[in-house]
């Protein structure tokens, strides 16, 4: 109960502490958009590293090695929880705009900030605007930015390791020829989802896949990207569960 009160109250405060924050972030995109991005990183950086700490989240992390360092890249993660977006993106080096449902849109303050770093807002009912997304974030990719999606399309409330992934987000590798790299995650549910609506110190893992390239892939699996992916991840996440039971 307390992590759950602390969190709150953090997130309140950083709401209202912030307010003033994003205009100086705006003015400062007026002259320099790469000082903009530098500064609104870096603000959600260091809010969910707190968020991570407060959480009391063990997180056990491997392949980190793989993730290039000087070109944009589209992670892949799957997800069934809200810490999903939350921990690994304090690892991204660089800046990474990710791929949200619509709803995420509408939560005051942190839409503004999610706006400031190129984030896309999907309305998974609608493919025109879908497609127009994708289009989006293959020129943002273009122009050197990193993109994250969850391929699922929501959170994973089954009994199934991973829901099958949506082809289309893999557009964004296959139009932009940017590398994918697989994040794939096991037992973030743990942290919240499990025992809602109370947060609760647990291990959790994460692992970035050797980087896949869509121009290397056979015939077959150049037809098919997305499933190929989601066959790598769900074999790391098994090792991912097997590693933990044995802990």
């Amino acid at each position: 109960m307390i992590r759950t009160i602390l969190t709150a109250i953090e997130i309140l405060i950083t709401a209202i502490v912030t307010l003033p924050y994003i205009p100086v972030v705006l003015f400062v995109g007026l002259f320099s958009m790469k000082a903009r991005d530098y500064l609104a990183t870096g603000a959600m950086r260091f809010e969910f590293k707190i968020l991570k700490f407060l959480s009391g989240a063990k997180v056990h992390v491997t392949g980190l090695e793989n993730i290039p360092k000087d070109e944009p890249v589209l992670y892949i993660g799957n997800h069934r929880s809200f810490f999903d977006i939350i921990i690994p993106y304090y690892m991204f080096p660089g800046h990474t705009s990710m791929i949200s449902k619509k709803e995420w849109g509408k939560i005051p303050v942190m839409a503004w900030w999610m706006k400031i770093l190129h984030n896309f807002f999907l309305d998974r009912n609608d493919v025109k605007q879908g497609l127009k997304v994708i289009l989006a974030a293959i020129d943002l990719v273009k122009d050197g930015y990193s993109i994250c999606i969850y391929p699922e399309g929501t959170r994973n409330k089954t009994d199934e390791d991973m829901l099958p992934f949506h082809e289309g987000s893999f557009k964004i590798a296959t139009k932009s020829g940017c590398a994918i790299i697989p994040m794939t995650m096991y037992n973030m549910s743990s942290l919240f989802e499990d025992h809602v609506p109370w947060i609760k110190a647990s291990e959790v893992y994460i692992d970035f896949g050797t980087p896949i390239r869509v121009d290397e892939l056979s015939a077959e699996d150049k037809k098919h990207v997305g499933s190929h992916v989601r066959d790598i991840m769900l074999e790391t996440y098994n090792k991912l569960k097997e590693e933990a039971g044995n802990k």
